[in-house]
């Protein structure tokens, strides 16, 4: 007998369950993987789509990418109509048919029960390299997308599971890194096959009727819990606009502008008035512009929503075509994550006019991209660092930024210095927080980190992609915003600033020094506890020299807060 889709605990352990299968899967991409960026940086992520490509659960992984599912779906869904079969594999990454950049190679493995299209196993994996005009392919300075690498329109890496060797040969020749490049393609594969197993297994336990049947409940049950959580938001709309330093080329700054309109039980999220598709490579698909809104209207949400495609049901997303959030081939996209980056805090800034104790004052601006790529000097093989520095998220309205931390958008890890110099030509001199970066307020923003590293080969090209030197991340009701970023380059002994988008030559002996903006602070600074400074104070992240000018602090000779004076002083700050 089927059973009916309305049992409350057949329900809750299926939804465990998928939950389960994809927290296993991202385990075996981590300990299978072959580059640092994947297995210890952990830029991937992977979920499970039913038979007809909707989202059922995701794995705690990059939130970035998962957004993007949908629309690689489709694509997927409409190519290979009526063509798929056991042990088919298919692979993408053309921003322009279904990815988001280059060096994220998506695979989908259809899984089939009973002879039927059962549903999807989704890896999606940011690769040390796919080839292109500079090692890594994630240069910001790229012109048009043919300079930044191979790209693989959707086709079947295995077709009932024999391997295409002429796709594999194909992507071997062209990148630096192929044993890598193959080996976590590799992982991919080995972890698609553990979520079909475990899917299946969950098909012949409850029968394909009434696991569909449960499916579409968890989906609708997704929508219901979104519904009801935007129908307590106020009517209305709201806008916020921010902006990115330049796109390497030009120094003008780079709006993005969202307008959140909430009405009813739904959410349109309308990015006109956002910058023309620029020059440099930081343009991105409107596939990742959704992402990126999903991802941030998601953590406004409350904690037992489940992620899945009923949520994305309630939100729609528009952005003008030709745009920076939508741009038109061949427009170069392989920096795009630095745009995502500033549509989440576009798309938070707006939401904190709507729902204030749900959101935080802009992080760090996402992470940081320190690319070093070229030739070990005694052995002539190469090497390609991709580093992401991962930092400080903004003040909340009950707590200061985390510093140190992954941005909220991307569940990700700052490669350990270990590994960094066991691996590659490099030594980290410097790995440490940077005092006085975060914003002030009632809750302070989180420190920035600071990262200097020595190449120790002959020669090598470093491409840095990094933002907010002349837009700090904003803090919220008061807050001030975090301390900008900088670059700084040493050679011989003289120090320059670079700019945050560079792609330059760097010869062995040279040292960049990159330091991070802090996030920004929530609420009034005069309202800030004492307690609460002094102890940041002696926590070394706030200098008494911050403390006297930010919070209004007055020291007495003993180094104690003279209160008298203090509240002489706020009252009149506060004047």
């Amino acid at each position: 007998m089927t059973e009916p889709a309305n049992d409350a605990i057949t329900f809750a352990v299926i939804k465990s369950a998928l939950d389960t299968i994809v927290d296993d899967m991202a385990y075996a991409v981590m300990r299978t993987a072959r580059s640092p960026i994947v297995r210890d940086v952990l830029d991937y992520s992977v979920t499970i789509c039913d038979r007809h490509g909707r989202i059922l659960s995701q794995a705690k992984t990059v939130a970035l990418h998962l957004g993007a599912v949908p629309d690689a779906m489709d694509v997927i869904m409409a190519r290979f109509a009526g063509d798929l079969a056991p042990g088919d594999v298919i692979i993408l990454n053309d921003p322009y048919d279904g990815g988001m950049h280059l060096p994220d190679i998506f695979m989908f493995k259809p899984v089939f029960f009973e002879g039927a299209l059962a549903g999807f196993c989704v890896v999606i994996a940011h690769h040390c390299d796919v080839g292109g005009r500079v090692p890594g392919s994630n240069a910001s300075d790229s012109t048009e997308i043919f300079q930044e690498g191979l790209r693989i329109a959707p086709m079947k890496l295995y077709e009932r599971g024999v391997v295409n060797r002429t796709l594999v040969t194909i992507i071997e020749r062209n990148v630096r890194l192929p044993d890598l490049v193959i080996g976590d393609l590799e992982a991919q594969y080995a972890t698609c096959n553990i979520g079909e197993r475990d899917l299946l297994r969950l098909f012949e336990r409850h029968g394909r009727v009434s696991l569909e049947a449960y499916f579409d409940r968890l989906i609708d049950y997704g929508e219901t819990l979104t519904r009801k959580a935007i129908a307590a938001w106020p009517d209305g709309t709201y806008t916020f606009t921010d902006y990115i330093d330049g796109d390497g080329f030009s120094p003008d700054p780079i709006p993005i502008r969202c307008v959140i309109t909430v009405k009813g039980d739904h959410l349109h999220v309308d990015f006109a008035g956002s910058s023309p598709q620029v020059k440099g490579a930081i343009n991105s698909t409107l596939s990742f512009v959704k992402s990126s809104t999903y991802l941030t209207v998601r953590c406004a949400l409350d904690a037992d929503v489940p992620n899945n495609a009923g949520v994305y049901r309630c939100i729609t997303v528009t952005a003008p075509e030709g745009s920076i959030l939508n741009p038109l081939m061949p427009a170069p996209v392989a920096a795009r994550a630095l745009t995502g980056y500033r549509v989440v805090d576009t798309v938070m800034g707006a939401l904190a006019q709507i729902v204030p104790e749900k959101v935080m004052a802009a992080g760090e601006g996402g992470n940081t991209v320190v690319a070093i790529g070229g030739y070990d000097r005694e052995k002539r093989e190469p090497f390609v660092l991709v580093d992401m520095i991962n930092g400080a998220w903004g003040g909340r309205h009950d707590a200061d930024g985390i510093e140190g931390v992954t941005n909220p958008s991307q569940n990700m890890s700052n490669l350990p210095v270990e590994t960094l110099e066991a691996r590659y030509p490099i030594r980290m001199t410097e790995y440490a927080f940077r005092d006085d970066s975060g914003g002030a307020g009632e809750h302070r923003g989180g420190l920035g980190l600071v990262r200097t590293y020595e190449l120790l080969a002959g020669d090598a090209i470093l491409q840095l992609r990094a933002d907010r030197t002349e837009h700090p991340p904003y803090g919220l009701f008061g807050g001030r915003p975090g301390a900008p970023s900088r670059n700084l380059l040493t050679t011989d002994g003289e120090t320059r600033a670079l700019p945050g988008k560079v792609t330059l030559e760097m010869r062995g002996g040279m040292t960049l020094r990159h330091e991070q903006a802090g996030g920004g602070g929530y609420g009034d600074p005069l309202r800030r506890p004492f307690a609460a400074i002094l102890r940041d104070i002696a926590d070394g992240k706030l200098t008494r020299q911050r403390a006297a000018a930010d919070y209004a602090l007055v020291f007495n000779p003993a180094g104690g807060i003279d209160e008298s004076a203090t509240a002489t002083l706020r009252a009149a700050r506060r004047a």
